[in-house]
């Protein structure tokens, strides 16, 4: 899980909440078309288009708003930037294993689960060559629910890290890995974070 730095709110949003009257108080089901879209971008663009959980590659049309602490509690302002990520899955195919913003429910204790926008969060997990995820702690239990709430562990995403980590190692001589680690794990020009930063940080440097 990388920590997620956030950054300001897209002023079409500020501006969007700021019609709010006696009359109309803006509420998350109000949030459509460009305002909604501008919120989106801006997340993915601030996570380098990388899941905000299991860090897969973000795409348009497979990626949704993810609150971190549930917008249905009644304590949580939904419309709250700093509680927005952007999750993988949005639409979930038959038979389909659901993983992160899709698994994580409404209801559990936030004290168990840890947050990508803490920023202690990259070091409470570790990896191995094949793809797995545990804690970096045996005696973690926010870390260990964490992996198995947001489904971080299941064989599909631990294949996919398994690939990642192949890739790297087939295309690199091992002697090198580390002399690029840095423009590894640095956005792209396009502004892309590598798929499973994580994953590759913890194996590679």
């Amino acid at each position: 899980m990388k920590h997620i730095v956030k950054g300001a709110e897209p002023e079409v949003f500020t501006e969007w909440k700021a019609l709010a009257n006696e009359d109309w108080q803006p509420t998350y089901d109000d949030l459509r078309s460009k305002e909604k879209k501008a919120v989106k971008k801006a997340l993915m663009q601030e996570q380098g288009y990388i899941c905000c959980y299991c860090e897969r590659r973000l795409v348009d049309n497979d990626s949704h708003i993810e609150h971190f602490h549930p917008q249905h509690r009644p304590e949580v302002d939904a419309l709250d930037f700093n509680n927005m990520l952007c999750s993988c899955q949005a639409q979930l195919e038959r038979g389909k294993p659901r993983h992160c913003g899709n698994l994580k429910g409404d209801w559990f204790d936030e004290q168990l689960l840890i947050s990508p926008l803490d920023p202690s969060c990259q070091t409470r997990f570790r990896f191995t060559g094949d793809g797995r995820i545990t804690p970096a702690h045996h005696d973690d239990n926010a870390a260990a629910e964490t992996i198995d709430r947001l489904g971080l562990d299941i064989p599909k995403l631990r294949e996919m890290r398994s690939k990642a980590i192949e890739g790297i190692m087939e295309g690199l001589p091992p002697e090198e890995i580390q002399n690029i680690a840095a423009a590894l794990l640095s956005k792209d020009t396009n502004g892309f974070f590598i798929p499973f930063w994580t994953t590759i940080r913890y194996l590679f440097t």
